[in-house]
């Protein structure tokens, strides 16, 4: 028994050994190959998809949402579509407000650097402090400024340095004081309600006493920490001023209401900075479009993402265009008669 299953064990080695040395061979050739064929090329095969490219991400830091910042987000957005950074295809805009918060903004600029975001674009000088205190080395891109310099921004108009740039909405103030003058020619003083934690309207009311006398006005000011004090702020120069004067102060902008609610009632002529407080109610600005500093912005902020500049080489531009908006129901509201010549040259006359 003992030698039969010794033979059988035999059988099944001759021919086991034989079908293992075939296989070892076949795995050294081309599947499905013959022994000593040419080597065939590979087999084709489905490409895996494609990978969709990744998208920039541009942190949008806006100090306060008021028409002339959210004008100036708009036209920026818009502008960098035509750049060839659309929303949600080639970029994603990361929009947040500090709701008129330092300490907010300061939150929002941590956020972005932590986020490393491709691009920072911070509307108004608060914001725009709070960026360029945190990130080093993003580059950041500024609009709704008013005195970059002044604010600690750049190292100056023409050659920024370091990884800053943007656009400055300086405004003509001197030409804005003598709408009072045109409006009432017995004007003699003109109230100016702004921000005291706002470098840049401390800028503006600096500008407006340097040619006061050569205007013919007198100044009276009021400084607000708060929205809540604006309309206080109005009511204590009842009797004291023929006009007031709404500099592109982000914190009375957003509140310019509480303003034109006392103006309305006391018949007070009210001249506003920037267009988009001459819709919101107030009677005249000369200045410039916020929609188009926005987009003057875009066409900064996409050469730098497309390599073709450095922020810091890049001069801070300003709005070479500024034009004569008019409020007439507001005038009719504060009981001014516009002029006939005034109304002739504006370049925007709003009816509502």
């Amino acid at each position: 028994m003992l030698k039969q299953r010794k033979k059988s064990m035999a059988a099944v080695g001759r021919f086991f050994i034989p079908l293992l040395l075939l296989s070892v061979t076949a795995c050294g050739q081309q599947s499905g190959a013959p022994a000593n064929s040419e080597p065939q090329a590979p087999a084709a095969t489905t490409p895996a998809p494609a990978q969709e490219d990744k998208k920039l991400t541009i942190g949008i830091s806006q100090f306060v949402e008021h028409p002339a910042l959210d004008a100036a987000r708009e036209g920026f957005i818009s502008q960098m579509a035509k750049n060839g950074f659309e929303a949600d295809k080639q970029v994603v805009f990361d929009h947040k407000s500090a709701q008129a918060s330092m300490d907010t903004a300061i939150s929002i600029a941590q956020k972005f650097e932590a986020d490393k975001v491709d691009l920072i674009l911070a509307i108004a000088t608060p914001t725009a402090q709070a960026a360029v205190q945190t990130s080093k080395d993003i580059p950041i891109v500024f609009t709704a400024v008013t005195d970059p310099v002044e604010a600690g921004l750049v190292a100056a108009m023409d050659k920024p340095g370091a990884n800053v740039t943007g656009t400055s909405d300086m405004n003509p103030v001197e030409e804005q004081l003598k709408l009072i003058k045109e409006i009432n020619p017995n004007a003699a003083s003109v109230g100016i309600i702004y921000s005291s934690g706002e470098v840049n309207s401390k800028v503006q009311v600096d500008a407006a006493k340097a040619v006061a006398d050569k205007v013919g006005l007198t100044i009276q000011e009021a400084a607000v920490s708060s929205a809540t004090e604006v309309k206080q702020a109005a009511e204590s120069m009842i009797g004291k001023v023929d006009a007031f004067y709404i500099p592109t102060d982000n914190l009375v902008v957003s509140s310019i209401a509480a303003v034109l609610s006392v103006a309305e009632d006391q018949k007070i002529p009210v001249i506003a900075g920037e267009e988009n407080s001459v819709k919101s109610g107030a009677i005249a600005t000369y200045g410039i479009d916020y929609t188009k500093l926005g987009e003057q912005t875009a066409d900064m902020a996409a050469k730098i993402l497309k390599g073709e500049a450095k922020p810091g080489d890049m001069a801070v531009e300003t709005q070479a265009e500024m034009k004569l908006v008019i409020n007439k129901k507001a005038a009719e509201k504060m009981g001014v008669t516009l002029p006939q010549s005034m109304l002739d040259r504006a370049g925007e006359v709003v009816e509502q």
